[in-house]
C-alpha cells in the first residue's frame, strides 16, 4: 500500500515540490567532479543533513549513503568510480549515535527468509560499537586495491543530539 498522509501520497508531494523547484531552477553549469575532491560515506538516517553539518554546497562532494554508512562492496564500487573517473582524493566516513544497525543482528536475514521464502544475498552489516565499525570501514577503504587515494581517509561519529562530529582514531584502544 502506498505511503500517504492527509495531503495524499508522499510521492505526489515530492513531485509537486520538484515542479516548484524546477520552475525556478537554473542550470549551475557544473560538472560531475566534486569541487572539493572529497567523497562522504554516511548513514542514510534522515536526521543527518550532511551538507548543512559539513558546510557543503552543491557540487562540493560525492555523497554515498546506505544503512549504517558501512563500507560495503557497493560503497567500494562507488568510491572507485569517484576516485578513478571523477577525481576525488579524500574520503570522509560518518556513522552516528542512535543508529538502527546497533539494534539489528544477522538474524534479520533469517527472519526475512522465513517471511518471504528467500534469504537476502546481502549481509546486514550490523554492529555493536559505532566507533569500532568506523575503524573497520576506514580499514576497508585503506586496504582496497581498487582505490588509488587512501592517504586521506578519516572517520567520525555524528552525535544526533548535538550535531557535533567526533573523530575516530583509526587505531583505537586495541592498538595502544
Amino acid at each position: 500500500m502506498p505511503s500517504s498522509s492527509p495531503e495524499g501520497p508522499v510521492t505526489d508531494r515530492l513531485i509537486a515540490a520538484n515542479r516548484r523547484y524546477a520552475a525556478e531552477f537554473t542550470d549551475p553549469g557544473m560538472d560531475a567532479r566534486p569541487v572539493l575532491k572529497v567523497a562522504v560515506v554516511a548513514c542514510m538516517d534522515a536526521r543527518l543533513d550532511l551538507h548543512a553539518a559539513l558546510g557543503l554546497e552543491l557540487g562540493d562532494c560525492h555523497t554515498i549513503r546506505n544503512a549504517g554508512g558501512v563500507v560495503t562492496d557497493d560503497v567500494i564500487r562507488s568510491l572507485t568510480i569517484s576516485q578513478r573517473a571523477l577525481g576525488t582524493r579524500s574520503v570522509v566516513l560518518i556513522h552516528h549515535t542512535g543508529c538502527g544497525l546497533l539494534n539489528l543482528t544477522e538474524d534479520f536475514r533469517h527472519e526475512l527468509e522465513l517471511e518471504v521464502g528467500q534469504r537476502p544475498s546481502w549481509a546486514v552489516e550490523s554492529f555493536k560499537d559505532a566507533d569500532q565499525d568506523v575503524r573497520q570501514s576506514m580499514e576497508r577503504v585503506r586496504t582496497s586495491p581498487f582505490l588509488p587515494h587512501t592517504d586521506d581517509v578519516r572517520g567520525f561519529v555524528f552525535d544526533v543530539t548535538t550535531g557535533l562530529l567526533r573523530e575516530i582514531d583509526p587505531v583505537g584502544d586495541a592498538g595502544r
